[in-house]
């Protein structure tokens, strides 16, 4: 097949990530390319960490943004943090919670799961049960916002726990950054990771992360060195910080344009604004899903707003409908994974994709599928 220029569709992303890019981040992204160690970009880097802390809600000085998706901040946190023999709790009630399990196994740690049902916020008793039993626990990871449950657990008595027991917490803020309060320090919370296609709306390809100084000092502690070169943040750190910055890889400058884009319009909205904008906005699309006789798969009072999970009434053709949503109206939502495959709709409210116009498309959309 001969090569041509592509033409992407547009498409209006209203799926599991990633979500509506503005124009102002498109424009970011197309600024001419200087070097990874120009002195104007090293600038700019310096910007990105000052905006990542503020997003973050901390003013942990080891704040960056790994050069490739969220899987690998959670790769890197892993990594970093865990060394073979150590035990780690892994809080499982989806997709993401399941591989941070299987990471930690690869990484040579003992791996104890508190698993919660699907659809469901982690259990915070069943994680003090575990704890009680696994007393050397040396990290506790969880997912905040569940990308393939639509579910959003206790960041911060998660985080109370796992001190309770002197344990390290792991946060997997991938969905939930910047679109509900992520308070890392005020909670306590040691080290986090994240990525730039869901609240942020960059495009995909960057994990933002995040390391407080208890999760420092166990880095420092290691006994063996990080077993991937590329993730080994005491390698990183010293291209991300420090007066004179050590050369570590060709970092993605034009999506680093992008991500500092993101930053500045976030930040211009303010973070209370923005938390406040996707709880409106998800308070206004489950009223129109109600109004279609639809029913929400996550109780009320454990829904992540940015992320939705539908539940598909009897008798519909769940994957027909959302081929149908793309080829009549360009709208793309998610269907389930795993245990809830065929039984979910999965609809993102994120970042530039959480609008009333959004919501309006959508419920306009589904109901005609539907009556169809």
């Amino acid at each position: 097949m001969p090569m041509t220029p592509f033409a992407p569709p547009t498409r209006v992303l209203m799926g599991p990530g990633p979500s509506d890019v503005h124009e102002r981040v498109r424009l970011a992204l197309a600024r001419d390319t200087i070097g990874h160690l120009d002195p104007e970009f090293i600038t700019l880097m310096d910007q990105i960490m000052g905006g990542l802390r503020e997003v973050f809600c901390t003013d942990y000085q080891l704040t960056m943004p790994i050069s490739a998706p969220g899987s690998a901040g959670q790769e890197a946190a892993i990594v970093n943090l865990l060394e073979p023999g150590d035990t780690f709790i892994a809080c499982v009630n989806g997709v993401f919670g399941g591989r941070m399990a299987v990471m930690a196994e690869r990484a040579g740690a003992k791996v104890v799961k508190v698993e919660q049902q699907w659809g469901r916020a982690i259990d915070v008793e069943a994680l003090r049960d575990a704890l009680k039993q696994n007393p050397t626990t040396k990290l506790v990871g969880f997912v905040h916002a569940e990308t393939s449950t639509g579910v959003l657990s206790d960041a911060q008595a998660i985080a109370a726990v796992a001190q309770e027991f002197g344990a390290l917490t792991l946060a997997d803020t991938v969905t939930s950054l910047g679109g509900v309060p992520v308070k890392i320090q005020e909670w306590g919370i040691d080290a986090a990771y994240s990525g730039t296609q869901k609240c942020l709306s960059c495009p995909p390809g960057l994990s933002p992360v995040t390391f407080g100084p208890r999760a420092r000092e166990a880095m420092d502690a290691r006994k063996i060195p990080v077993q991937s070169w590329f993730l080994d943040l005491s390698l990183l750190t010293g291209y991300w910080s420090g007066a004179k910055r050590a050369y570590h890889h060709t970092a993605p400058v034009n999506a680093l344009y992008g991500l500092h884009e993101s930053l500045v319009m976030l930040l211009e909205e303010g973070l209370e604004a923005a938390w406040k904008r996707h709880s409106d906005t998800h308070l206004k699309l489950v009223e129109g899903l109600e109004s279609l006789g639809l029913h929400m798969a996550v109780p009320a009072g454990e829904r992540t707003p940015q992320l939705n999970a539908v539940m598909v009434p009897d008798g519909v053709d769940e994957a027909g409908v959302r081929a149908q949503l793309l080829q009549r109206h360009n709208l793309e939502i998610g269907a389930g994974l795993g245990p809830m495959a065929g039984k979910i709709w999965r609809i993102g409210l994120m970042g530039q994709s959480c609008t009333q116009r959004h919501v309006d498309l959508c419920i306009g959309a589904l109901g005609e599928a539907l009556n169809a």
